[in-house]
């Protein structure tokens, strides 16, 4: 799991996530922790040994 930072598309305050990078395409959805309002999330990982 690792942290990523970012805005949130309703109260614009920076929040964080954490994120599993293990697994390339997700799609989940998450409350913002600043105003609770849901946030859907597509995080798309790149091989991190690519070009090796």
């Amino acid at each position: 799991m690792e942290e990523y930072f970012f805005q949130c598309v309703h109260c614009w305050e920076e929040i964080s996530m954490l994120m599993d990078s293990s697994v390339r395409n997700q799609v989940y959805i998450e409350d913002c922790e600043v105003c609770c309002n849901p946030i859907e999330v597509h995080p798309i990982f790149e091989d991190k040994e690519a070009g090796k």
